[in-house]
Parts: structure tokens; C-alpha cells; sequence
């Protein structure tokens, strides 16, 4: 009689501890995935989640995959999506499609991405995509469809010419973005160091050239990525190799000039440095940038009526290299992804300031980019 009732509590011990676990798993706010490079410890694409106190669990790999450096998800964020940042013997990397199974992923298709080493992908609401690949310094244009398959890839738009340094000796896509109509193109080459404009023909499924085409970049900036201002008036271009943000302005012809440069660095800092990522804040009062080198966030305030920028400070990012970053759903947090140090840190953000707070860190393996679900 003892054992049994010994067992029955047992049972009910293991019951009280599993009922622990899963209310703490449902109260982890926000889960994401990371992207990795898989050259050393990491197999793949990995879940994490964010507490509300800005704590950060690991919940486990999601799938395997090759060098899954960016990640997005389906307009309907039924799948995701990420590219394969690989030049094998055919010359080409590629982008894979997942669905969403509770914590895994499981890989529907896989489809060229039109060149080597592909490096961002991007989906807009019909479920087009652009991925950008950087040693061959392209983008290539995929469809996916209703059940998750991707196309073959359907046009390929090649860049020409080269900018002043040794990294521009060639085009280098980097980025490509669907503008808020959803059918106009911003490729960002830091090769080239240019913006290349152009239109989505959904009908015949190509990218056209726009008009003007191009705007070319301060000499040597090497421009990487993009945010919008949610007015749908501003542009901000986060340049690589000069370590500078450029504003971006849309004209009465619905084209965009090219505004002033702030650096991203604290005034005397003489040390290597190289930029890699910027975001906006939902309520376009605060942009942020992240640096290599001097390994932290740059963090601007927006001046409402010109869309200029003012250096605010910086905040160490607790590792080296921050590739790429992301805010929370709701703006509340910003997390890092430190490529060389293999961690991510949570800050908490100041809605009214913009300023960041540490909060926490967590191992992972190589990570190089960030997507909440």
C-alpha cells in the first residue's frame, strides 16, 4: 500500500513539474529563429524564444540546413523561407521553403537562386521573391506557391560595374527590397555601390529597369541594407564599408534623392569597423544600426520634419561582430546576433528615449540573422 501511494506521488510530482515547464513555455512572449552559418558547431536553422522579462530560452534546432545565413517568412507566414549562402561546382546557391510544425520546420522545396552565394531573401505579398546573390552580383526573381512549393527561378537581373575599393572590384548584390506597392525593387550592391530601381512585372514575371534606374553612393561608402520610415517618405541605406547612414528622400515623381550621410561611430574612434544592419522603429522616431569592429548599435533619433538624423549614442553589444538584428513585435526589446562570439543579447528599448538596456544573453552557434515569428 506504502509503494502505491509512494507511486501515486510520484506521478503527481512529475505531473506538478511538467504543468511548470509548459506554463513557462507558454509565457515566453516571442519565439524566433536564427539563421546560422554551419562551418563549425551549428547543423542549421535553430528556435529561440523571448520572455517578457527579456530573458532568452533555447528551444532547439528547427532543421537542417546548409549555410541558412537570412531567413523570411511567406506573406501569410505560413512557411519560411531561407537562402543557402553556397557557390557549389554549378555556380549557383538556393533558397529552400519550410513549413511550420510546432518547434521544426520541414523542408517542402528547394530551387536555385540564381547565383552564388546568396545572401538576403526577400517576399512581398503575392509571394514573389528576390534573392540576392553576392559573389555573382544578382538577384533572382522565384514565386511560391499555395502549398509552399518555390518556383524555378523565373528572371535574374545581373549588375554591372565597380565601385573604388578593393571589396567593389566587381557587383556584389546584397540586399533586394519590395517598396510598400509591393512591385517596385530596390537592389542594394555594394560592388557597384549603387541602389538599382526597378518594376515587378507579375504578368510576364520579370524585373524591369525603372526610370531613373540607379543612384550611385558617396565613393567608397559600399551600401548593404535598407529600412523604410513607415510615412512611406524616407529611405535609410546603412553603407558597409564607410560606416555610414545615408537619408533617402521620394521626390513629387515618386523617385527617391539621395540626402545627407551620418557616421555611425563615436567621434575619434579610429579602430577597423564595418557596418552590417539597420531597422526603424514602428513609430519612425528611432533608427539603429549595428557595427563591426567597434562591436555596437548605433542609435539615431528621426527628426519628424526633414527625416534627418542625430546621433543619440551607442551600446556595446555584449560580443563581436553583429551581423544582423531585429526588433521585438512590439519595439519593447532589440536583439544581436554576434556572429564570432556565437551569442545573442537581448536589450530592452525605451520607447521614449530609444535607448537600449542589457538584459540577457544566450549561446548560438554561429548566428547571422534573427526572425520572429
Amino acid at each position: 500500500m506504502k509503494q502505491f501511494i509512494l507511486l501515486l506521488f510520484i506521478i503527481a510530482l512529475i505531473s506538478c513539474q511538467n504543468k511548470k515547464e509548459n506554463n513557462q513555455v507558454a509565457g515566453m512572449n516571442y519565439p524566433f529563429y536564427v539563421g546560422t552559418y554551419t562551418k563549425g558547431e551549428s547543423q542549421g536553422i535553430y528556435k529561440y524564444a523571448l520572455q517578457k522579462d527579456g530573458k532568452l530560452n533555447r528551444i532547439g534546432l528547427a532543421a537542417q540546413s546548409k549555410n541558412p545565413s537570412f531567413l523570411t517568412f511567406s506573406h501569410d507566414k505560413k512557411f519560411l523561407l531561407a537562402v543557402n549562402e553556397t557557390n557549389p561546382k554549378d555556380g549557383t546557391g538556393s533558397v529552400e521553403s519550410f513549413s511550420i510544425n510546432g518547434d521544426s520546420l520541414t523542408l517542402i522545396s528547394r530551387s536555385s537562386s540564381g547565383g552564388a552565394h546568396p545572401c538576403f531573401v526577400a517576399t512581398n505579398k503575392s509571394d514573389f521573391i528576390l534573392a540576392a546573390n553576392y559573389t555573382s552580383g544578382n538577384v533572382g526573381l522565384l514565386k511560391l506557391n499555395k502549398k509552399g512549393e518555390l518556383s524555378e527561378i523565373l528572371d535574374i537581373q545581373q549588375h554591372t560595374g565597380k565601385g573604388i575599393t578593393e571589396r567593389q572590384g566587381s557587383p556584389h548584390a546584397h540586399s533586394a527590397w519590395f517598396d510598400f506597392d509591393n512591385k517596385s525593387i530596390i537592389s542594394i550592391d555594394l560592388g557597384t555601390n549603387e541602389l538599382w530601381f526597378s518594376k515587378l512585372n507579375e504578368i510576364n514575371q520579370t524585373i524591369i529597369p525603372s526610370k531613373p534606374d540607379k543612384i550611385k553612393m558617396s565613393a567608397g561608402a559600399g551600401p548593404r541594407h535598407l529600412t523604410f520610415h513607415p510615412n512611406k517618405k524616407w529611405i535609410y541605406v546603412v553603407n558597409e564599408l564607410n560606416c555610414t547612414v545615408t537619408t533617402l528622400q521620394k521626390n513629387n515623381e515618386g523617385n527617391y534623392d539621395k540626402g545627407a550621410s551620418i557616421s555611425t561611430l563615436p567621434e575619434g574612434y579610429t579602430g577597423e569597423n564595418t557596418c552590417a544592419d539597420i531597422h526603424i522603429s514602428a513609430d519612425g522616431r528611432f533608427v539603429y544600426a549595428s557595427n563591426r569592429g567597434h562591436n555596437s548599435i548605433a542609435i539615431f533619433e528621426v527628426n519628424s520634419d526633414d527625416g534627418s538624423l542625430n546621433l543619440l549614442g551607442h551600446e556595446s553589444t555584449k560580443g563581436e561582430s553583429p551581423r544582423n538584428f531585429s526588433l521585438s513585435p512590439k519595439d519593447d526589446f532589440l536583439l544581436v546576433a554576434n556572429q564570432l562570439t556565437n551569442n545573442i543579447v537581448s536589450f530592452k528599448r525605451d520607447k521614449n528615449t530609444g535607448l537600449l538596456k542589457y538584459m540577457d544573453q544566450i549561446d548560438a552557434p554561429t548566428p547571422v540573422c534573427i526572425l520572429f515569428h
